[in-house]
């Protein structure tokens, strides 16, 4: 399972849609190339670093066996470890759970 933090209302217009292509807030998929994703273990310190105070978040599981688009591992600029970055629209069905989200 990895994970994604969305706006609450960019994510319910994309469920509507069947995809969703924001990549991080207010950055999209053709902004960065990919969409931002991180483990378990990388959540607390993605939710402290960039959504600290940032209202009306969810947090989406995302099953990585059901994606549509290359998932990446990778260790990008000077970040300590790999993220998961997904190279492509994130398909909607391969969110199993969605849930009220708090930095």
């Amino acid at each position: 399972m990895i994970f994604h933090v969305a706006d609450r209302q960019r994510w319910e217009r994309s469920a509507a849609a069947g995809f969703y292509t924001a990549s991080t807030l207010e950055r999209e998929l053709t902004d960065e190339g990919f969409i931002h994703l991180c483990t378990a273990e990388q959540l607390a310190g993605v939710a402290e670093r960039y959504y600290r105070g940032v209202p009306d978040l969810v947090l989406l599981h995302v099953d990585e066996n059901r994606l549509g688009a290359p998932l990446v591992f990778e260790q990008l600029g000077e970040s300590p470890e790999a993220f998961p970055h997904l190279y492509g629209p994130l398909n909607v069905d391969a969110v199993v759970r969605v849930e009220p989200f708090t930095a």
